[in-house]
């Protein structure tokens, strides 16, 4: 097949599909770091000239990385759904980007063709989208999970509560689970990083959780998100473990820097499952979703895992999309794209992150996922809180599933800046948004009453209540 196009009198060449794919891209530093991305303007129109009239059916002959030596490559091809493929398989990538965005293409018709959309045609579609195109073809699409809450429903905004402390400390950790809780945030996930990644502590933080969560009968799961063996570890020693963590990425070799394979997310899930600890939801369907991925852009670049069949490298928002893939098998309850958290050498600014954050959004959505995103950056970055407001407000429009809590937007143990419980609050007022139903009842009931009261005693205070909700 021919990749080229003449625009103002200049014919416009490219090599393969990963190159069209690379210099249709809108621009961001990391292929620029890579030195891939178009080297005008022009080059990067006569590219998405060319990307629109290519076949979604060339992207199931033509593999970006090689299915021999790449089993991220395998488990999209092997796991292809043809059947769901079919209503859109004679269009070209324009013409679907066409058909997402009008009204024959509704939400339920996006859900039934998501097995069959490969995460290179959802790439290569967005690469010919406006935000606003994102954003209205995100917006169609609602994917619920469920473990003690129900993720993802029209209407709903949940969040994560990050009350990650620099030290691990317990106390400190539990007063930010109050501040969270009273501000209405923690339906997706009570989830701490830990500074320290051993099955004891993994354990210890966990048991802290679930006693929390249990004294004050909170509808809601805990997560410690340390690498996926310390867990396992943690599961094996007796640890009170609710939803399983992962980073995942697009390439075997960039998920084997990450110290995992397929078959270890396999392991890990079962594991997982095998405790059976999902809650009775609203709608009295028992959940079952245990596993929750991180991804975000340039993280196989960033690991020198980032190369093509003709060993030259693949966009990083195409293996962004590829991260998605891997996350799809496991059926997870969550997955967000921790957007801006890598630095200015992928994504520069919060221009850059910001589409970033629409694109993966609806790659994400378009495969099936329950997409969240923590909507941050890290200091050294050319973006500020304005930037992550305006996300923020584009993502909630979109559909987003769920958002970050972090005390003050400010994370003191991770130092990166994300979204707070006000903010999520915000969204929610703005746009008419609610939490999780199994959590709206609680936030009404009379236990989060007494979470309240506890919360403005003196015993807080002076540490009685925190050293009865601390395990021994």
């Amino acid at each position: 097949m021919e990749y080229s196009h003449i625009l103002g009198g200049i014919r416009y060449g490219f090599s393969n599909l990963r190159d069209v794919m690379a210099k249709a891209t809108p621009f961001r530093s990391g292929d620029a770091l890579a030195e891939i991305a178009a080297r005008s303007a022009e080059e990067r129109v006569a590219a998405q000239y060319v990307l629109a009239n290519i076949p979604l059916q060339h992207f199931l002959e033509t593999p970006l990385i090689s299915y021999e030596t790449d089993e991220v490559s395998r488990l999209i091809f092997d796991t292809h759904d043809a059947a769901a493929f079919a209503p859109v398989s004679s269009l070209t990538v324009g013409e679907f980007r066409d058909w997402l965005l009008s009204d024959e293409a509704t939400g339920e018709l996006l859900s039934a063709i998501a097995p069959g959309v490969t995460p290179e045609i959802a790439a290569a579609v967005s690469k010919l989208m406006r935000v606003q195109d994102l954003i209205l073809a995100a917006a169609k699409i609602r994917v619920v999970t469920q473990f003690r809450t129900s993720i993802g429903l029209r209407g709903r905004l949940s969040t994560r509560l990050q009350p990650n402390h620099p030290t691990d400390d317990a106390a400190g950790i539990a007063a930010a689970i109050f501040d969270g809780l009273l501000l209405g945030s923690g339906d997706a996930v009570i989830g701490i990083n830990p500074v320290s990644d051993s099955p004891t502590a993994v354990k210890r933080l966990l048991a802290m959780i679930e006693s929390f969560r249990n004294r004050f009968e909170v509808p809601t799961q805990s997560c410690v998100l340390a690498h996926i063996t310390t867990q396992i570890a943690a599961i094996e020693q007796g640890a009170p473990l609710d939803l399983l963590f992962q980073s995942v990425a697009g390439t075997e070799a960039a998920n084997r820097s990450f110290g995992i394979s397929l078959s270890l997310l396999k392991e890990g899930q079962e594991a997982a499952q095998s405790l059976k600890r999902g809650g009775v939801c609203f709608d009295g369907s028992v959940g079952t979703n245990v596993m929750y991925f991180e991804t975000g852009q340039g993280s196989a670049l960033s690991a020198n895992a980032h190369l093509g069949v003709d060993g030259l490298p693949v966009d990083q928002q195409t293996l962004e999309a590829r991260a998605y893939a891997v996350a799809r098998h496991f059926s997870p309850l969550l997955v967000n794209t921790v957007v801006g958290f890598i630095g200015p050498e992928y994504l520069y600014d919060g221009k850059q992150i910001s589409r970033a954050g629409l694109e993966d959004h609806f790659c994400g959505k378009l495969l099936g996922l329950p997409m969240g995103c923590d909507i941050c950056y890290t200091n050294h970055a050319e973006a500020d809180q304005d930037d992550m407001d305006s996300l923020l407000t584009l993502l909630g429009t979109a559909g987003v599933n769920y958002i970050m809590g972090v005390p003050g937007a400010d994370d003191v143990m991770l130092n990166y800046q994300s979204t707070s419980f006000h903010d999520a609050n915000y969204l929610r007022r703005i746009l008419g948004l609610r939490p999780a139903p199994e959590f709206e009842v609680w936030l009404a009931s009379n236990h989060f009453s007494r979470l309240s009261l506890d919360a403005s005693s003196p015993a807080l205070l002076t540490g009685e209540l925190l050293d009865r909700l601390l395990p021994a």
